[in-house]
């Protein structure tokens, strides 16, 4: 049954009156669209929540299903929402411009987190050679990568052919993985980590660990820091919630 589509806000955090009971997804020739009480579900957009994976839709229409309650007239926020952000995000803005989010993700390889290294702590040095060091290893066998490391403050020029290897390797990747990406990235301070994790090298509790030894190891020094423990928490969920968009991805492959 078609009906009049529903278009969600997903960018206001304001919280919103559930108006629909049943949530289902309905294979159509471009995709498994997710459905609320029949009606298509569109994007702020305008675009139909429609994706290719049948295990990602189902997973998006049981954020639909849980959201306020899992009942008619519950309240409920975008936050609940997570994975469909992510699929909004790959449908809206990576498809229509693919380049513009590979530039994005290029700026955090120049400022790889992976290379910059402190002299001091011995603990903390010692740490970031036996967790950081692995990973720029990977990436240097996986792709034939190398990318320079520093000590202190100074920034250090990543070479340029690093920079054009690591475009390649995003621009061969699908918009699900580019639109995960875009969310693991950003919270791990790390496109060598993001992408260990797409490759599936990577858990996303291994990677929150790998990309949080600094702040980690600083309260295990001096202290617990509740406010940035706070920080850190959120940006693990934002890295479980990409690790679990790419995981739907390769479940149907």
């Amino acid at each position: 049954m078609n009906g009049k589509p529903v278009t969600p806000q997903l960018s206001s955090p304001a919280t919103r009156r559930r108006f629909w009971d049943r949530t289902d997804v309905v294979s159509e020739p471009e995709g498994f669209a997710v459905r609320l009480d029949g009606r298509p579900v569109r994007l702020p957009g305008g675009t139909v929540l429609r994706v290719g994976s049948h295990a990602l839709a189902e997973a998006l229409a049981g954020e639909w299903q849980d959201a306020g309650g899992g009942g008619k007239g519950g309240d409920f926020t975008p936050s609940e929402l997570r994975l469909t952000r992510i699929a909004g995000s790959m449908l809206e803005r990576i498809a229509p411009d693919r380049a513009a989010v590979i530039g994005v993700l290029l700026g955090y390889a120049r400022h790889e987190l992976l290379c910059y290294r402190v002299r001091y702590p011995a603990l903390l040095v010692e740490r970031q050679q036996q967790e950081w060091d692995p990973w720029l290893d990977w990436l240097r066998t996986r792709y034939g990568i190398a990318l320079r490391t520093t000590d202190g403050v100074m920034p250090v020029d990543q070479p340029a052919g690093a920079l054009v290897g690591l475009q390649a390797v995003l621009e061969a990747l699908s918009d699900g993985v580019l639109a995960a990406l875009g969310v693991a990235v950003p919270a791990l301070g790390s496109l060598v980590l993001g992408l260990a994790l797409a490759d599936g090298r990577l858990t996303a509790e291994q990677a929150i660990a790998c990309a949080t030894l600094d702040e980690r190891t600083q309260m295990e020094l001096w202290g617990h820091d509740a406010e940035q423990a706070g920080r850190l928490e959120t940006l693990g969920l934002d890295v479980v919630d990409a690790a679990s968009f790419l995981a739907l991805l390769r479940a149907d492959s």
